[in-house]
């Protein structure tokens, strides 16, 4: 509809006649049907009688036309670069390619997930002129340039007016890989009083873990980000005699590790008592019978149901953990009516005396402090490693 009728509506007796709302005055609409109809005459009237509403009309139509998308037919020449490629070289390509490495950074993922189909169509849909690199491509080429990014701008950082810097060391086994790790994380306060964390080096550490290795390598370290000595505030270690040995060969201040120490400590005064060991073992022996047994575990789901509980796994613990060894006997003192009515109809290898469920409770209701201590400090870490990465944005 014409811009014009803002002006104008049609008279209720005579569908041929147009009134003017300003002046209530009556036009001829041009034409004796409906198909014959016209706008002429409207348009003439504003002009002539009220020229304010003429150039309201004139404005609207302007407005219209710039906003209305162009008719204009594509050159030949932006058609064929609309349907191209983008060469690998040009300014859009390495944008995407960047954030495709920083999500297999920032997520952990494999350098395989470019070659995924699942991975393909997605970025096929999201630019159909992009094409994705090969793996090689992000493990040699695009993964050394976001390192060196990211080294720079750390080294801004370590470079800049600090004064102290504050390090965590642990040696660790990778659960993929029969090899160990050295890592060193280090956290400061920069100009601007903003706690900076960093997580430097995370490397295999081959050969024998003698005091004498381990100080060579925290100095290679240190050199490799031009630290000095009197830059270290402190390095948080564990408590194993190599650690603490390096760390006095090597002059530098240190404090063993608080969730390590609390490790240690419930080990030597609870965990290693013969009657708690014996615990420890019987329920090792329970949780592995339903772990390598899918029937078996099908049956305790069935036994779960018909007391109304929710279907869980019994937790298997790691023998180097404390903590994880506090979840496995939780879960097989919340299991422990399931695991009864169980034994009614099948056979456990093992089973638990009413003493040693008595134990069990008792164990639980002395380390449950220490278990909140030691996940707070385990989460204090985590959180500390998952943002160190993103500080280089």
């Amino acid at each position: 509809m014409s811009f014009v009728w803002k002006h104008f509506e049609i008279c209720e007796h005579n569908v041929k006649i147009a009134i003017c709302k300003v002046c209530k005055g009556q036009v001829n609409r041009g034409g004796t049907t409906a198909k014959t109809f016209g706008t002429s005459n409207l348009i003439r009237h504003l002009k002539i009688h009220h020229p304010k509403e003429h150039d309201e009309y004139l404005k609207s139509i302007d407005h219209a036309k710039q906003a209305r998308p162009s008719l204009t037919q594509p050159s030949m020449k932006s058609v064929i670069l609309r349907n191209q490629s983008y060469s690998r070289d040009s300014p859009k390509a390495q944008a995407i390619t960047k954030k495709v490495m920083e999500f297999i950074v920032l997520d952990d993922q494999p350098f395989s997930v470019v070659e995924d189909q699942g991975f393909r169509r997605l970025m096929a849909h999201m630019d159909p002129r992009y094409t994705l690199p090969s793996r090689r491509y992000f493990s040699d080429v695009a993964l050394p340039e976001i390192y060196n990014a990211v080294s720079a701008h750390v080294h801004s950082l370590l470079n800049a007016e600090v004064r102290y810097i504050s390090f965590t060391t642990d040696i660790w086994r990778v659960d993929v890989s029969p090899i160990s790790m050295l890592s060193l994380t280090a956290q400061f306060i920069d100009a601007d009083f903003e706690l900076q964390k960093v997580i430097l080096h995370a490397h295999e550490f081959s050969g024998s873990h003698t005091a004498s290795a381990l100080v060579m390598a925290f100095e290679e370290m240190l050199k490799t980000w031009n630290i000095s000595k009197s830059k270290v505030h402190v390095i948080v270690r564990d408590n194993a005699a190599n650690m603490c040995k390096a760390m006095k060969d090597a002059d530098l201040p240190n404090l063993p590790c608080m969730a390590h120490t609390l490790q240690l400590a419930v080990h030597e005064w609870l965990l290693s008592q013969h009657s708690v060991t014996d615990i420890v073992a019987t329920g090792r022996k329970i949780v592995g019978h339903f772990k390598h047994s899918p029937l078996a575990y099908s049956r305790l789901q069935n036994a779960q149901a018909q007391l109304s509980q929710l279907k869980k796994r019994l937790q298997q613990d790691v023998p180097t953990r404390w903590d994880s060894t506090y979840y496995m006997l939780s879960s097989l003192m919340e299991q422990k009516h399931a695991l009864g009515a169980y034994a009614v109809d099948y056979e456990l290898p093992v089973t638990l005396t009413s003493y040693q469920w008595g134990l069990i409770e008792n164990i639980l209701t002395v380390l449950a402090p220490f278990e909140v201590l030691t996940k707070e400090a385990s989460s204090s870490l985590r959180l500390q490693q998952m943002s160190s990465p993103q500080s280089w944005h």
